[in-house]
């Protein structure tokens, strides 16, 4: 274990809450429908469900789903869904995640996103019938790949310095 430990101060709820509308925000931009372009908010709510289970949980992510429904047009309740049980899975091993190093974090990031996917999937299978091909499930592949990156930018404001002041213990 040669890498730093960081001793993080307290997430501010303002940020997380910013970190969420800014998901959403970026789920609005016409390129969320390309293909390989993650989901921003199961992204970030995966992140503060791991991170901060208590601020961030299922209610949250049921909100959102439905804001996301609202948005896509679809059967209401699908992303909603999806980000329900996204959120509880997530809570359910945060407590291991949190102890690997990231690429092993994004590895068990990984069956998440796809889940949630493939609930989606099923639910507009179920209604249209219709398969998006193959190349839908890339949106998780990119996602978990983004994993460090997410981790790395939503953790950077509660970060301390590593040697911050000599005289202080901690």
């Amino acid at each position: 274990m040669d890498r730093p430990h960081y001793i993080l101060l307290p997430v501010n709820p303002l940020f997380i809450a910013a970190t969420v509308i800014g998901a959403f925000l970026m789920n609005l931009l016409p390129w969320g429908q390309w293909i390989g372009v993650p989901d921003f908010v199961a992204l970030v709510l995966v992140f503060w469900s791991i991170h901060q289970p208590r601020k961030v949980g299922i209610g949250i992510a049921f909100l959102m789903g439905l804001l996301m429904d609202v948005h896509d047009a679809n059967l209401l309740g699908q992303h909603a869904l999806a980000y329900t049980l996204l959120s509880y899975f997530a809570i359910m091993i945060h407590r291991r995640v949190l102890w690997f190093p990231m690429t092993t974090q994004a590895l068990h990031i990984f069956p998440l996103l796809l889940l949630a996917q493939i609930v989606q999937l099923v639910v507009r299978l179920a209604v249209s019938g219709k398969f998006p091909g193959w190349l839908y499930f890339t949106e998780s592949v990119v996602a978990a790949a983004l994993w460090p990156v997410a981790t790395w930018a939503l953790l950077a404001p509660q970060r301390r310095a590593i040697d911050r002041d000599d005289t202080r213990p901690i």
